[in-house]
């Protein structure tokens, strides 16, 4: 019981938050990003453009059967080869969108195909052009559908921080080897700190997707 008290101390916490602001910050611009390009491959392979379509889902494909990790040393340890050398923050940014894009431009394009192709016929009958039609009509309807499947591919990225703590990003999971690392009779109490913050992040996550989804409805 000792060793959970001594473990939790002040000087413990306060570096477990540090960690966890990083973890934070990398979740929410991972999210914007791999939202904003997420959405624009998946209405590129919807919109079946000749090649381009074809050469997107190519490459989708491709990423989206890759493991994470694989992609994270990649943009840390291979990029530098091509005359960009990343930070371990900005490294792991880079490798957390480029994953998630892929995973979200897939839940994007089965979103589009998800409504009703009537919509978009009825659409371009009163005299709206593709894009109008797209931006007016299909995209509300469809983000609404969406709204569970990105909500927990979000989840999925903030749990996937941790894997960040292979080229040593100061983020929650590495600052807490940092502390276990010090007293082997800390791992318990660490991991089950870990355990309840990121339960908190991403449970929090859920409620507000659940909440913007009866909004929605």
């Amino acid at each position: 019981m000792q060793n959970w008290i001594n473990a939790y101390s002040w000087m413990n916490i306060r570096f477990l938050l540090m960690g966890l602001e990083v973890t934070v910050l990398i979740s929410v611009v991972s999210v914007l990003l791999s939202f904003i390009i997420g959405s624009v491959l998946g209405i590129i392979r919807y919109s079946r453009i000749k090649y381009l379509s074809a050469v997107v889902g190519f490459i989708i494909d491709i990423i989206r059967n890759l493991p994470l990790l694989l992609i994270i040393f990649f943009t840390y340890f291979g990029l530098p080869n091509f005359g960009f050398k990343p930070e371990t923050i900005p490294a792991a940014i880079i490798a957390m969108t480029v994953f998630e894009s892929m995973m979200l431009a897939e839940i994007v394009r089965s979103g589009l195909n998800a409504v009703d192709v009537g919509q978009m016929e009825g659409a371009r009958s009163v005299g709206m052009s593709f894009v109008q039609a797209l931006w007016y009509i299909i995209l509300p309807q469809a983000y609404k559908k969406m709204i569970p499947a990105i909500i927990s591919q979000f989840v999925s990225l903030i749990k996937d921080t941790s894997l960040a703590t292979i080229i040593v990003v100061p983020e929650l999971m590495q600052h807490a080897q940092v502390v276990y690392g010090q007293n082997a009779n800390y791992i318990l109490p660490m991991f089950a700190a870990l355990a309840v913050l990121y339960f908190i992040i991403c449970f929090s996550l859920s409620l507000l997707g659940n909440f913007i989804d009866r909004r929605l409805a």
